[in-house]
C-alpha cells in the first residue's frame, strides 16, 4: 500500500511542476494557489516576481470560522480570500490548482474567490 501512495504523491508533484512552468504570479496578476490536506484548506495569493505572499488565509486562520461540510468550507474560504485581496489592492490573479484537480474543493474555493469579486 505504501508503494501506491508514493506513486500517486510522486505524480501531483509532476503535475505541479508541470503547472508550475507556465503559471507565474506577477505584480499586476499574482498567483492563486489551492493546497489541500485531509484537515484543512489552505489558499495564498503569491507574487513570484518578488517572491512573497500577499494573501494567505487557511482552515486554521482565526478570522475564518469553521462550519459546515469542506465544500462549503472552501466556497467560504474563497470568499473571505478575495475579500481581504481586494483590501491589499489584488482584483486580477492567475489560478494555479497545484496538481490537484479541478473538482471538490479546489473547484469551490475557486467558485468562492469568483464571487467574493478575483477576477481569472
Amino acid at each position: 500500500m505504501a508503494n501506491k501512495q508514493k506513486k500517486k504523491g510522486a505524480a501531483q508533484t509532476r503535475r505541479r511542476f508541470r503547472i508550475r512552468k507556465k503559471v507565474s504570479g506577477t505584480p499586476e496578476r499574482p498567483r492563486l494557489v489551492v493546497n489541500r490536506s485531509l484537515r484543512n484548506i489552505e489558499a495564498q495569493i503569491i507574487d513570484d516576481v518578488a517572491g512573497h505572499s500577499v494573501v494567505g488565509l487557511s482552515t486554521l486562520s482565526k478570522e475564518f470560522e469553521r462550519s459546515g461540510p469542506p465544500v462549503e468550507q472552501g466556497r467560504a474560504l474563497g470568499k473571505l480570500l478575495a475579500a481581504k485581496a481586494q483590501e491589499k489592492g489584488v482584483d486580477h490573479v492567475v489560478f494555479d490548482r497545484a496538481g490537484l484537480r479541478y473538482h471538490g474543493i479546489v473547484r469551490a474555493v475557486a467558485e468562492g474567490a469568483r464571487e467574493g469579486g478575483l477576477k481569472f
